[in-house]
């Protein structure tokens, strides 16, 4: 296994360099409709960008359709973008935007301060993350917006990612209109969404391809199949399905997927509401071993409900905080009254091939402290309605994604009875600590807290915390260039030319 693993990292070492230079030599093409065919596997639950309800890929496409007041570039930096300006004011306490002249949505009608104020407060009304601490929005003049939060909050900035609409477009759903560089001008369930350039974009250069035509497959077997037949021109795939493409006639980008890949425990189910158990799940899971077996070596282990990515933050401690303890584990589930162990059912979505990978290896790991795990196959919309909404399940296997860069978002699923608290978790000490994060002004004690409260959820084993995936995007050699990655579960298609 560690000799396959060499010898593949050598290979994607190589793939690297050639796409790097090759993207490094390559300019826009000129002339002609320009065009590129994207695989995805799980498509959008909603077109409405103002709806909790959307999935990571729904979101990393609706990143190209609709934009907020900031932004995000590839560094992770915020950057204005329908607001032309912006200023902090009072220790956090209040936010005042200057709108951008001129910017107008996909229909051609331009932005005012209603329908900024409008999104704003539909964000609020619809429970956005950060959102139950605004106090007041108002305009204050044509151009000019004050946002005045319950409290200081010098770290708000990033929700106000959130999408602008026009105010008069009661249709979201079936009627998407955003700022963004690309429209939607077409979308057949289960087969394909396609992006039309935005002739009124704001930003001059953007985007370079005319357009982009997203095609959902059903799983990653048809995404290769696609691939290698031509009919999908670019792709995300994991390490284990690298070796499966021609290095000649594919280019192979590395990025990180800002995920965080757990197996979810369910605290409120019994006997995962024994935190013997679920330390006992903990020490008989060898990360490692799941990286090197699921994904061809490609990854680190990194144990903590936030991505290593956020390094300011991040609590490095975690990276591996429940070393291999076959032992304990068994003493363990013998102090908590399962001497002979248990069955585990891991429920999976049967799209994603990395999760369903992952849990074989889980399954035979439990094996060896007595546990016997099931998996349990489910299409991706009964995993949102039985596992996500309805909670019903042990253990799942998933990634968790964020729809900002604030490393408040990764978290704030970790709180006493929100929503997306999914796996139930509850903890006095975290919700205390959580909430001074709101309150705390200076950035090198937030970050202190952001860290206790990872060690806080690590210490009460609410979940197995696996990796941020290291995956991959395939191109068509030598087609495409200018493809960014970003802190955040995103593609950006504005950015990415044809040679």
């Amino acid at each position: 296994m560690k000799k396959l693993i060499s010898i593949t990292l050598i290979v994607l070492m190589a793939l690297m360099v050639t796409t790097c230079q090759r993207n490094r030599e390559s300019s826009p093409a000129e002339g002609g409709l320009t065009e590129l065919r994207y695989g995805i596997i799980s498509e959008p639950v909603t077109l409405d960008p103002l709806s909790p309800a959307n999935t990571a890929d729904g979101r990393s496409i609706l990143f190209n359709v609709y934009e907020g007041l900031v932004k995000p570039d590839h560094t992770g930096r915020l950057l204005p973008a329908i607001a032309e300006s912006y200023s902090i004011e009072d220790n956090g306490l209040t936010y005042v935007f200057t709108l951008r002249l001129g910017v107008r949505f996909h229909d051609g009608s331009e932005v005012s301060i209603s329908d900024v104020v409008f999104s704003l407060n539909y964000g609020r009304e619809a429970g956005f993350a950060g959102f139950n601490r605004i106090e007041s929005i108002e305009a204050v003049s044509s151009s000019t917006i004050r946002i005045t939060l319950i409290e200081e909050d010098t770290e708000f900035l990033p929700f106000l990612t959130l999408a602008i609409v026009p105010e008069s477009n009661s249709e979201r759903e079936r009627n998407p209109i955003g700022t963004g560089p690309y429209s939607i001008e077409s979308y057949a369930p289960q087969q394909t969404l396609v992006l039309e350039r935005n002739p009124h974009y704001w930003q001059s250069g953007l985007p370079h391809l005319d357009r982009v035509t997203i095609v959902f497959v059903a799983d990653s077997n048809a995404l290769l199949t696609g691939l290698m037949g031509g009919n999908i021109e670019g792709a995300n795939i994991t390490g284990s399905q690298i070796s499966q493409l021609d290095s000649r006639q594919f280019d192979i980008i590395p990025w990180y997927s800002n995920m965080v890949q757990l197996l979810a425990l369910n605290n409120e189910a019994r006997p995962l509401d024994d935190i013997r158990v679920r330390l006992a799940i903990n020490h008989a899971i060898d990360i490692s071993e799941i990286i090197d077996i699921a994904f061809f070596g490609m990854g680190e282990p990194s144990g903590s409900p936030l991505i290593p990515g956020l390094s300011f933050v991040y609590e490095e401690s975690l990276r591996d905080p429940f070393p291999r303890d076959i032992n304990l584990a068994r003493s363990l589930l013998a102090e908590a009254g399962y001497p002979n162990g248990f069955t585990f059912e891991i429920a999976v979505a049967s799209n994603f091939t990395m999760h369903v990978d992952t849990a074989q290896v889980i399954i035979n790991q439990l094996a060896d402290i007595g546990i016997e795990g099931r998996i349990r196959l489910v299409d991706w919309a009964t995993w949102l309605s039985d596992i996500y909404r309805n909670r019903d399940y042990e253990g799942t296997i998933i990634s968790l994604d964020a729809n900002n860069i604030s490393p408040r978002t990764f978290l704030a699923r970790y709180a006493t009875g929100v929503g997306s608290n999914f796996i139930n978790f509850s903890s006095p000490d975290f919700d205390r600590v959580f909430s001074e994060t709101f309150r705390e002004t200076d950035e090198n004690r937030r970050a202190s807290l952001y860290r206790e409260a990872q060690r806080i959820i690590s210490e009460n084993a609410a979940s197995v915390f696996i990796q941020d995936i290291l995956g991959f995007r395939a191109f068509s050699s030598g087609r495409f260039g200018g493809v960014l990655s970003y802190p955040l579960y995103v593609i950006d298609f504005a950015s990415i030319y044809r040679n």
